[in-house]
């Protein structure tokens, strides 16, 4: 399974982070593909190619700030609050991956 998403946070600093270093690890683990985009307090990191969008399977939104998703239509989207994933990453995926039948 290939998975493209978006970790924000409201201060934009440790959460945004820590989500994503958890998700990538919890992939891994997975043996799932996954490239997350920070928008954090520094502004974007690693950003969502639309390349990177096609290509995914599903789209996960982990934040409590607003997110613009217009750039993901017609993909599966997954929106959560960010502190689901930070409690329980390889949860969340597994999930998801079981709804997508993957």
């Amino acid at each position: 399974m290939k998975i493209v998403g978006i970790t924000a946070c409201t201060a934009g600093i440790a959460h945004t982070y820590l989500v994503k270093e958890k998700l990538l690890a919890a992939a891994k683990e997975l043996g799932y593909e996954i490239k997350i985009e920070t928008q954090g307090s520094i502004g974007v990191d690693d950003a969502l190619t639309p390349e990177d969008i096609a290509s995914a399977d599903v789209v996960l939104i982990a934040h409590d700030i607003n997110v613009d998703t217009a750039r993901f239509k017609g993909k599966p989207l997954v929106d959560i609050p960010i502190s689901l994933a930070m409690k329980s990453p390889k949860s969340v995926l597994t999930s998801i991956a079981k709804k997508l039948g993957k």
